[in-house]
């Protein structure tokens, strides 16, 4: 399969798990690689351009160009054969993996989902990355309840079929834990975009704003200026949320891309805090507490704070500052000839929508202006691309994102004259790949 592809000139991937190749039965091929190529063959005939010989080579030698396939002269499967659908078997390489040994265990670890392999904006469900701190549990719906209380006029406690029966919104948002591309703070340490940014999805979320639950609870905005949110999980997972986030665009979510949320990322309640790192999006949201003070609790006083060069630590911090990374060509990855290619990848702020994104092929020289493809939405991932003619030779491809704030994604160096190189969270430093003469493209950093 990989070398039919090869003649056609896609772009082959290497295997996705870095740490433990034997986990890997075959090298996966570039699906969205090998559409393009075919793509732009057809319009260079078109357009009375000669064919690229790979292309012409193909075509003379593929039986399947001339006879019918078996899929083309029987009948095919019957309608709910599989009642609920699945991929198909030609497309098992595309998961969401773990990094073995990242954490002492597996209930409290991460899988990160496969960036290089999607289209579009939205992470399919199961395919969203994880992180728990206590494992995932599959909650019973007609069990759950979710209470809210503290600074309020009526304390109040909802079934599910409660929160269904309100006014619910759905929005596009992405979803990113703050320790996406922690390990980039010290050196290269991993080779793939599915490792450096795979804690990174994107979803359409569906529940009730909450603020509507905090004014049936007879909430005045003079009473508190803070919530505690609380999971159900084993870790019973507490953060801060300003209030101002809350009564802003603060969802109390059940639904996840037009299904009920699944088990891993929550279900049957989760918080969607928009912007805001991941942890603070509580899953299997039980309470809700209004304070007059930030709570103060362990994953907020002593994790997910950012070590300082000073050795201080600088806690919540909790904004996603604008970043962006190219998913294709990306580590891991092989260029299989010189000629055109589209640099394409995902852009993303949490104060607000991305204005414009760059993309640079020599390690950020010199900088072209890429497409943004719609929707264009106010904390999502935006899609951009790019056409790029590579001659063969040694290149370094870039993009750097520019949110309507004005913000401009910061280069490594930059970042570190103020963060120093030891911290863990928010790395929302430019990304840079190189691409060697072989075409094999891998991670480095540039300064």
């Amino acid at each position: 399969m990989a070398e039919s592809l090869k003649r056609r000139g896609a772009i082959v991937r290497a295997p996705e798990n870095f740490l433990s190749g034997d986990q890997i039965a075959a090298v996966g091929a570039g699906r969205r690689d090998f559409l393009r190529q075919a793509m732009i063959a057809a319009a260079a005939v078109g357009a009375g351009a000669a064919m690229p010989a790979r292309a012409a080579e193909a075509s003379a030698g593929d039986p399947d160009i001339l006879n019918l396939p078996p899929w083309s002269t029987t009948l095919g499967k019957p309608v709910a054969s599989t009642p609920y659908g699945s991929p198909s078997k030609f497309e098992t390489n595309l998961v969401r993996r773990e990094s073995p040994g990242l954490t002492r265990v597996g209930a409290s670890s991460v899988s990160f989902a496969p960036l290089q392999g999607l289209f579009g904006i939205i992470t399919p469900s199961g395919l969203h990355f994880e992180r728990h701190h206590q494992g995932w549990q599959d909650v019973d719906p007609a069990r759950h309840r979710l209470m809210i209380n503290g600074l309020v006029g009526t304390p109040k406690v909802y079934t599910m079929d409660d929160l269904m029966r309100l006014p619910s919104v759905s929005r596009i948002h992405f979803i990113e834990c703050g320790a996406n591309s922690g390990m980039e703070w010290g050196n290269v340490a991993v080779p793939t975009v599915q490792y450096t940014h795979g804690m990174l999805s994107c979803s359409e979320f569906t529940g009730v704003p909450l603020s509507v639950l905090l004014e049936d609870c007879g909430y005045e905005r003079s009473d508190g200026h803070y919530v505690l949110a609380e999971g159900a999980d084993g870790s019973s997972m507490t953060r801060t949320i300003p209030i101002d986030n809350a009564l802003d665009d603060v969802i109390v979510a059940y639904g996840q891309n037009g299904e009920m949320l699944r088990p891993e990322n929550g279900y049957p309640l989760r918080l969607v805090v928009p912007g805001v790192q991941g942890v603070s999006w509580v899953k299997w949201l039980r309470r809700i507490e209004i304070g007059d003070q930030p709570y103060g609790t362990k994953d907020e006083s002593l994790h997910y704070v950012d070590l300082m060069p000073d050795g201080t630590h600088r806690q919540y911090s909790s904004i996603q500052e604008a970043k962006s990374v190219i998913t294709t060509p990306s580590g891991g990855q092989q260029l299989v000839g010189q000629g055109y290619y589209t640099v394409t990848g995902l852009a993303w702020s949490g104060r607000g929508a991305i204005r414009r994104v760059d993309v640079s092929a020599d390690g950020g020289r010199n900088w072209r202006r890429a497409k943004l493809e719609t929707p264009v939405l106010s904390k999502a991932l935006t899609r951009f691309n790019i056409d790029w003619e590579w001659d063969g030779a040694p290149a370094i491809l870039q993009s750097r994102a520019i949110d309507d704030t004005g913000y401009v994604q910061p280069t490594m160096p930059q970042l570190r004259a103020v963060r120093g190189s030891k911290s863990i969270y928010h790395n929302n430093a430019i990304q840079s790949w190189a691409v060697a003469p072989s075409g094999e493209v891998s991670n480095v950093q540039v300064g």
